[in-house]
């Protein structure tokens, strides 16, 4: 499992069961990652990793609280729906679409991943 900060609040990640995910783990069993998101298209928040990551690519349908490798380097949060060729690292767990809308608010944000 993979905590994400963003705006004072912990979001806990379930990890899918690929490489993309466990390399991530790996990177952060050497400490946090702090990501600057952006606002996109008003269905999701991107921003670099700083580092890319293997993919594991397959068209999918996202839905809100999905957590997304795009393009090997960038991570996005989903908070409404989108069909692309993505890689999933993983999903939100505990929080509804409109709690995780309240989290994540309007504009940039700064996430810290972290393991759990």
């Amino acid at each position: 499992m993979i905590d994400i900060e963003i705006n004072g609040q912990v979001l806990h990640m379930d990890c899918e069961d690929n490489s993309s995910a466990k390399a991530l783990e790996e990177v952060l069993r050497k400490g946090p990652v702090t990501v600057h998101m952006r606002d996109y298209a008003r269905m999701e928040k991107v921003g670099s990793l700083g580092m890319s990551l293997p993919t594991n690519d397959r068209m999918i349908t996202t839905s809100p609280g999905d957590v997304i490798l795009y393009e090997g380097d960038q991570l996005v949060i989903y908070y409404d729906t989108n069909t692309w060729d993505f890689t999933r690292l993983g999903r939100i767990k505990g929080l509804a679409a409109s709690g995780l809308r309240t989290v994540l608010g309007k504009g940039a944000v700064t996430a810290v991943l972290s393991l759990a």
